[in-house]
């Protein structure tokens, strides 16, 4: 045997090969202290190590004990965490207290290690299943995080079933890179692209030269996870806590855990929601007369033959007015032994949108399985395969009238657009579209096959009495096919070569994504004899990136083809990303009798999209935590029985946009001699990741024995070597170049309250309230200042200027006038109060979200405006002196004098997030009836969105027109509006 295979056997013996120990077993029980039930999924952890097990369906548990005597852990989500000292073998028995503050539930604290909450130096937001999904049933993943927890600003960029959102913690964290955060599934990095289909923009023309766009009303893919599936869910909000993630971590991570199975009797859960969605906000129309309409159309014997003859139409309601149907249904499956634990999960979700031939079709499958390997190895496995469809419609921008909102925003009620006993359309006389024709006939779909697979080896090297040493290797792989199928067939008015039309479009987009991380870490845990314990981490971490997007877009059709080879015209063009990061992680945490928490470390990366990819780049962290209340001096009977300042600070990154390294010449072909084309931005192979560093500082506290829990925390973010695009010189050949060239700044307060209000034997209500804000500031900009994210300085679009706010939006208000702020599309805070109240058998829960402030630039009026079809055209509350028409007001003293100002609307808005009634058929009613099959019933009546208060003048407040990325999601051109969403529900256990 040669050195080095000696050396790789002496290697994996150390790290695989566990030493053998025998120990006793102890049995026990763990009892729900409000229901008197047995408590399944309890966590039973000896003290000081990590060795541990879960109750099963019938809260009993086993655990081997080596050494007498031992401190057993027992713990579980929303109970008060107890204690049990045993110095010999003996039948354990306990019961866990409700908790309404979750202050023993653990959070994450580095890439293979936890904290329990009382611990923790950062604020860390936390959701179980119930609180994601328990009020009702949310569309999207992403969609459930709004109003939940402090320091997020969720948007919609479509309200089309499927999703389409964007999420934003503690402000902008980058001008022209990621901004949103990243998301990890049971340890595997998921992708949450937004890929728009090719031919959309070559028929609205929103964005030069016909590619696809961000304003193409794509879903971004985060949508295709399944809530249902959710244990919990935990926000590293800023670089304090998401340092581990080091140059992937500066726009937030949102740590994701599915369910796992219990060992005991096999369970059977079903779930079925059925509903229905209606449009949040119809705008209306003009109060219309036969005078009215000859006055602004010279019309008038064309309305008055339609009013006698009764066909006047509203077609905002023939557009918008569907009540789509939906359906969710789950069933799964849960169980297992001592060594082997399963969960299985189905789930199908279907919804018809509030526009006829738009939904959204998911089907999810879920199979994850736990199996101990003797006392020292465990395997986790996780899978997931997912099979969507969505059908989108054609909304937002559009430079063509063709689009369905901005053909609405052209047709009066007295137009015909429906079609005859043959199926055949007339030609809408005000408009390019007839968009009835439209919707009817043209095809914008998404369909998806996504396969996510996850593993977790733990591995007890070693357990001693001081100290045990742990090896943990994590590997996952997310990859899907998304295909995007896009068809306008040549009967479409606008299709028509007499109208100028491309005769036919066929556009097909194939996506094909896979990401694989990989990581390998040492977790060593040692405890003195005066209880100061250490806990050191340390690993290697590896993530590859693949995507590639091919669009084929056709035109002139042949006959009724469909196929993109059918056609006389075809374009190809083709996306690539591939990328691989390397890294590595140092932690050491140090925990004082849970008195003082300190954790010192570091992250290392690498990447091949760095210009020098040979560099390491660091990314420290620091943060102590002070329980004052384990102190000494700290009276027991204190009325204030918990306070925690903390302080943290940590450091990540943000990756240059693909390809900025590079210039990417394109490709001409002259009397067939192939030739190269100059782009207008060169490659830039100097360019390096923003860095963002944070620094976070509060408290925690807790009164009359944690009944009032309170949270304060304040936070400064920094972002350092912004990606911004700068001009260069002409004589080049080049316009621009990405450069790093800027720094921002992000301040901002969180404030939340817990508290049970009441709390009796049949009655208890308990209470949250959140409050945040943040403020942004450019605080150093290399390059002049500049805009982006609208459409010119007479509609309103965002400035980036040195010593401003990065949200600003500026615009002239007149001829000749000079470029002025109008607004701000950073909200001035928002506030979220979420209730639960339990009467019996009876469960009411409800939250209120309330956005105050924040700006958008609202450009779906001005169309309506140009169209003559605004509901509000003919009040009089635009104009400061109040003489003017608002629709005359917003045309010649609006856009024709070059004032952005009535565009500029404050987006403020109070509603009802969700409301959920629910009623538990009492267990002795159960049993007579179906004689211990059925263990329990549910069922209820949940809605999202109910409520809606505000005063902008369009659909929703809540708003984009340009996806997730960048400034601009307040940015307003005819979406796809927003719903409100009515289920009921019942549920059951086997």
């Amino acid at each position: 045997m040669n050195e080095t295979l000696s050396l790789k056997v002496i290697l994996f013996s150390i790290i695989f090969i566990p030493l053998l120990s025998f120990g006793q077993q102890v049995t026990g029980k763990v009892i729900d202290g409000v229901t008197n039930q047995p408590l399944l999924g309890a966590n039973v952890i000896i003290k000081g190590t990590s060795t541990g097990t879960v109750t099963d369906f019938d809260g009993n548990f086993n655990i081997n004990v080596e050494n007498f005597p031992v401190t057993l852990v027992i713990s579980s989500l929303g109970f008060e965490t107890a204690e049990v000292v045993l110095t010999e073998v003996e039948v354990v028995s306990v019961t866990l207290q409700e908790s309404a503050t979750g202050l023993d539930e653990v959070v994450i604290s580095g890439l293979a290690s936890t904290v329990k909450r009382t611990n923790a130096a950062n604020s860390v937001a936390s959701l179980s299943a119930e609180e994601l999904a328990g009020t009702t049933p949310a569309q999207t993943l992403d969609g459930a995080l709004a109003g939940k927890f402090t320091g997020a600003l969720v948007t919609s960029n479509s309200g089309a079933p499927g999703g389409g959102l964007s999420v934003k913690l503690r402000g902008i964290t980058s001008i022209n890179g990621n901004s949103q955060p990243l998301y990890i599934i049971d340890g595997v990095y998921i992708d949450n692209s937004s890929i728009a289909s090719g031919g959309l923009n070559t028929i609205s023309g929103a964005a030069t030269g016909g590619n696809a766009s961000s304003q193409d009303n794509a879903t971004n893919r985060i949508a295709d996870i399944n809530p249902d599936d959710i244990e919990n869910i935990e926000i590293l909000k800023g670089a304090s806590a998401s340092a581990i993630y080091g140059s992937r971590g500066a726009a937030g991570v949102i740590i994701i855990t599915t369910k796992k199975g219990r060992a005991g009797k096999t369970k059977l859960n079903f779930s079925q929601s059925i509903g229905f969605n209606r449009i949040i906000n119809l705008q209306g129309q003009r109060n219309w007369t036969a005078a009215l309409a000859e006055s602004e159309f010279g019309e008038g014997d064309l309305y008055t033959a339609a009013a006698n003859n009764g066909t006047l139409r509203d077609y905002e309601k023939e557009l918008y007015g569907e009540d789509g149907f939906i359906s969710n249904t789950s069933v799964s499956m849960s169980g297992g032994s001592e060594k082997t634990t399963f969960y299985v999960g189905l789930s199908r979700n279907q919804e018809d949108g509030i526009v006829k031939r738009t939904g959204y079709d998911k089907t999810s499958l879920r199979l994850n399985a736990d199996h101990q390997f003797g006392d020292h190895i465990k395997l986790a496995i996780t899978t997931n395969y997912i099979d969507s469809s969505a059908d989108r419609g054609f909304f937002n921008n559009d430079n063509t009238s063709t689009t369905l909102g901005v053909a609405l925003t052209n047709t009066r009620p007295w137009d015909f657009l429906f079609p005859d006993d043959n199926g055949n359309y007339p030609d809408h006389p005000n408009n390019s579209s007839n968009p009835l024709q439209t919707r009817d006939l043209m095809t914008n779909n998404e369909s998806t096959q996504r396969f996510i697979t996850g593993g977790t080896l733990d591995v007890n090297i070693y357990r001693g009495e001081n100290s045990d040493l742990k090896f943990v290797a994590k590997a996952g792989a997310d990859h899907y096919t998304l295909t995007g199928t896009v068809i306008f067939p040549k009967e479409l008015q606008f299709m028509r070569p007499d109208q100028g039309g491309l005769n036919g479009v066929s556009a097909v987009s194939t996506t094909t994504n896979t990401n694989a991380n990989y990581s390998a870490f040492l977790v060593h845990n040692y405890r003195t004899d005066n209880n100061l314990n250490f806990t050191t981490q340390a690993g290697v971490t590896n993530e590859q990136f693949s995507q590639s997007v091919v669009r084929v877009i056709a035109s002139d059709l042949i006959a009724s083809e469909t196929n993109v080879d059918q056609a006389a015209n075809q374009t190809i063009n083709q996306f690539r990303l591939e990328q691989e990061d390397f890294g590595f992680y140092v932690q050491e945490s140090i925990n004082y009798h849970d008195k003082l928490i300190g954790t010192l470390g570091i992250r290392g990366d690498k990447s091949t999209n760095n210009g020098d990819i040979n560099e390491l780049f660091f990314y420290p962290k620091a943060s102590l935590a002070v329980n004052l209340q384990n102190f000494d001096f700290w009276g027991e009977d204190s009325i204030l029985n918990r306070f925690k300042p903390r302080i943290a600070y940590g450091e990540a990154g943000t990756f240059a946009a693909f390809g900025s390294l590079y210039t990417v010449y394109g490709s001409s072909s002259i009397d067939g001699n192939v030739g190269i084309t100059v782009p207008l931005t060169r490659g830039n192979s100097a360019i390096t990741p923003e860095r963002q560093g944070e620094l976070e500082l509060g408290f925690d506290a807790g009164l009359f024995n944690n009944r009032i829990s309170f949270e304060f925390t304040y936070y400064k973010k920094t972002v350092d070597d912004l990606l911004l695009q700068a001009n260069i010189e002409p004589s080049t050949g080049f316009s621009t170049e990405w450069v790093n060239a800027g720094t921002l700044e992000n301040r901002g307060i969180e404030l939340g309250l817990n508290t049970t209000v009441f709390e009796k034997e049949n009655f208890i209500w308990n209470t949250g309230i959140s409050w945040y804000k943040n403020t942004s500031e450019m605080t150093e900009l290399n390059v002049p200042t500049f805009n982006l994210g609208g459409f010119g300085n007479s509609l309103g679009q965002f400035q980036i200027e040195e010593g401003k706010s990065v949200t600003q939006i500026v615009g002239t208000t007149g001829p000749g006038t000079p470029v002025s702020v109008l607004g701000d599309a950073e909200p001035d805070f928002q506030m979220s109060f979420d209730n639960k109240l339990i009467y019996k058998d009876f469960t009411l829960s409800f939250l209120w979200h309330w956005k105050k402030g924040g700006d958008n630039i609202n450009l779906s009026k001005l169309l309506s405006d140009f169209g003559g079809t605004s509901a509000d055209y003919d009040g009089f509350d635009v104009d400061p002196e109040g003489l003017i028409r608002n629709g005359t007001y917003r045309i010649e003293n609006g856009i024709n004098a070059g004032n952005a100002r009535p565009f500029v609307e404050d987006a403020s808005y109070l509603r009802l997030r969700e409301i959920g009634l629910y009623y538990n058929i009492p267990s002795k009613t159960i049993d007579n009836v179906f004689n211990g099959v059925v263990s329990s019933i549910k069922v209820g009546f949940s809605g999202n969105n109910l409520i809606n208060i505000f005063d902008y003048n369009s659909y929703d407040p809540e708003v984009s027109n340009f996806g997730g990325n960048g400034l601009s999601t307040g940015v307003e051109v005819t979406p796809f509006p927003s719903s409100k969403r009515y289920m009921f529900h019942i549920s059951a256990q086997f």
